[in-house]
This record gives C-alpha cells, sequence and structure tokens, in this order.
C-alpha cells in the first residue's frame, strides 16, 4: 500500500491541531475584547481605542470576506460607544481608519482565498499525477507480498524523480526501483519515462537485460526530446528484480543503485553486484555491459530496495542511518510493517528532517505458516 498519496476529495482546509486552530481563529475576537475593555477602562489620554483597526487587519490573514468586515462594523460599533463616553476622542479620524483598513482587509482576505483555491487545484492535478506515476501496487503477487514506500523530502510536495514499479508478467514477478538524478519536473517526465516503459517490456521481454536496455532507450530519447544544460548528466540508478513463478531465487540486475538488502534465515546480506552495470542513459559512454546476479530466496525470506534517501539520511552530528545495522536488528515482520518501522525510524534519526526524497519497496516470500 503506498502511502503519501493523499486523497482527491475535496477538503475543508488544511488545519493545525483541533485546539490551537480555534485558539488561532479566534485571535482577531479577542483582540477586539481587549482593546475595547482597556478603551473603555482607561483613560482617554492613553487612547488604546487607536488599536482598533489591528483587529480587522489580523482576521484577513485567516477569515472570511464578510466574518473580516462584520467585525471592522464591530470595531466601528466600539468607536462610536467610546466616543458617547470620551466626546474629545478624535473619534472621525480613528473611525476613518477602521473603515479604511476593513475594507483593505476585506481585498486581502479575497486575494488570499483565491490564491488558496489556486493552490488546491495544482495539487489536485499533482496527486492525480502521482498516482498515474507511483499508482498504489497490489499488496500479493501470487506467493510474492509487497509493500511499498514513498516520502517527500518537502512536505508539500507530491511527486519526485524517485520511482518504483512492480509487475506480475510471464516470467514472474518484475520490480523496478530507481532514482533520476535532479529535481524537479525535468525529473519526473524521465522517472514517467523510465516507468512507462518498464510497464511494457516488463512483459514483453524474456529476460532483464532486454528490459534494461529498453529502459536505457526510453531515458535516452526522453533526454534528446527534453534537452536541458544539464543533458551530460542527466542518468538514473535503477534496480530491476525477477522473482520466477515457484522459483527459490531472485535475479538482480543493479544500474548503478544501492544495493538491496536480503534477510535470509535470520541474517541480513548485502546484495551487492558482482559486476557494475551503467545506470541508465550512461550507457553509451561507459558501456552497456550489464550482469545478472541470482540470490536464493527461500520462504521466509525477507528482501528490502530503497534509493539513496534511506542511507543519505543523517542524524544531527551528521551521521549516515545505518540501514544494514538497523535492519540486522528487526524481528520478522510483513512488509508492510516492516516499512513502517523504517520510516519512524528514519524520523527518530533525523529529528523529523528528512532532506531527500525516499523510496523502498519491501518484498517477502511467505513461509508455508504465513
Amino acid at each position: 500500500m503506498m502511502r503519501f498519496v493523499p486523497t482527491l476529495r475535496r477538503p475543508r482546509r488544511r488545519r493545525p491541531h483541533g485546539g490551537r486552530w480555534e485558539a488561532v481563529r479566534l485571535s482577531p475576537v479577542v483582540l477586539t475584547v481587549l482593546i475595547s475593555a482597556l478603551a473603555f477602562a482607561t483613560p482617554r489620554e492613553i487612547a488604546f481605542s487607536r488599536l482598533l483597526p489591528a483587529a480587522p487587519a489580523l482576521a484577513a490573514s485567516m477569515w472570511p470576506v464578510i466574518p473580516t468586515i462584520l467585525l471592522g462594523a464591530f470595531c466601528l460599533l466600539v468607536m462610536i460607544g467610546l466616543s458617547l463616553v470620551y466626546t474629545d476622542l478624535g473619534t472621525p479620524y480613528t473611525a476613518a481608519a477602521i473603515a479604511a483598513v476593513t475594507l483593505a482587509a476585506a481585498y486581502a482576505s479575497h486575494v488570499r482565498l483565491r490564491r488558496e483555491e489556486t493552490l488546491f487545484q495544482i495539487r489536485l492535478v499533482a496527486d492525480a499525477a502521482q498516482k498515474v506515476l507511483l499508482r498504489p501496487l497490489p499488496s500479493r503477487f501470487e506467493d510474492i507480498e509487497i509493500e511499498s514506500l514513498y516520502v517527500a523530502a518537502q512536505a508539500q510536495a507530491r511527486i519526485g524523480g524517485d520511482f518504483y514499479e512492480a509487475a506480475e508478467t510471464p516470467y514472474g514477478v518484475r520490480l523496478l526501483l530507481g532514482d533520476v538524478r535532479g529535481k524537479g519536473l525535468s525529473a519526473v517526465g524521465a522517472a514517467s519515462a523510465v516507468i512507462s516503459c518498464f510497464r511494457e517490456a516488463a512483459h514483453d521481454e524474456a529476460d532483464l537485460t532486454s528490459v534494461v536496455h529498453r529502459l536505457e532507450t526510453s531515458m535516452g530519447r526522453h533526454s534528446a526530446a527534453f534537452p536541458t544544460q544539464d543533458l551530460p548528466e542527466r542518468f538514473a540508478t535503477a534496480l530491476l528484480a525477477e522473482i520466477p513463478h515457484g522459483g527459490g531465487h531472485i535475479r538482480l540486475l543493479n544500474c548503478g543503485h544501492p544495493p538491496p538488502l536480503l534477510v535470509h534465515h535470520g541474517k541480513t546480506f548485502v546484495l551487492e553486484p558482482t559486476a557494475p552495470s551503467p545506470p541508465l542513459n550512461l550507457a553509451t559512454l561507459i558501456g552497456d555491459h550489464y550482469r545478472i546476479d541470482t540470490v536464493t530466496f527461500a520462504p521466509g525470506d525477507q528482501l528490502l530496495l530503497y534509493t539513496d534517501g534511506v542511507t543519505e539520511t543523517r542524524d544531527h552530528s551528521g551521521e549516515f542511518f545505518p540501514l544494514e545495522d538497523w535492519m540486522g536488528r528487526q524481528d520478522p515482520a510483513s512488509p508492510q510493517g516492516l516499512l513502517d518501522r523504517l520510516h519512524q525510524a528514519l524520523l527518530r534519526f533525523s529529528g523529523g528532517q528528512l532532506d531527500d526524497d525516499i523510496a523502498a519497496l519491501s518484498v517477502r516470500r511467505p513461509d508455508h505458516h504465513g
């Protein structure tokens, strides 16, 4: 199950935690009452009434237009009431200030609401793009359990250059996890090109080498169609995995990507490639020599694929997250449980400040009792 993809149902508005937000929303009223009480209770020389225009100005930052105008009107009535007590208070000047600030506040509230609406529509489009690019995966392919995790470094982000996909094909379950160099729409476009190609090639090609050749071609075409100044450096690391139907092994093709971790009979192994394969879009520069490794994948084993955002997470002293050690300390868990633990561990380790996008796939072959 992919976390992070928000629902497209229209929210009322995102608010901070209940009680605190209500207190903030009432702050213009509290300010009005406070100023009014001080204005009536103190000598006129102090002139607290001159602060009344601050109330509608504050309301504009969080209230709709009509309530902002009504608060301004109330402040004006308070000023009129003060003029009945202090006839030489200079009421016309303060009343004019209240009226002017209220009109300006109402306009500011209107502009803010329009911008919030525009931002909301943009987020709807981004959410839809996220669901197409990183669609939720089935939790099970035949006898293989799988779950995915995607966490954006920026809280308001929706999509990025990290990507993953899984497909059940005539050749077994095939997985893809990768990371496009760079940020922004350029990285998103490249990731989309690779994922779209994999969704077709995974079903068409009989071996992983042929699949990665297709991905290399797709990445190259995308780069040529959308050239940028960093074209010679635009590439993607990728990890392809294939779990044959009913087989007790897994095939891996690592194109410059962080090595996956395998828990086999309670021990954690780092699956380094026996020979390096080039990242996508660099085959013409460093050669297209691809090497497929085969490792045992027995019932009860668990495989973790991840992007470098996991291992490059730092704590306050600059130390990297010790993923291998962390994995070795984990009790057996479902793929969902393992990813939940990993996410929480990364948040604790970084103090809640994740500096890079994170994508991960957790794959388990249940034992006979699973």
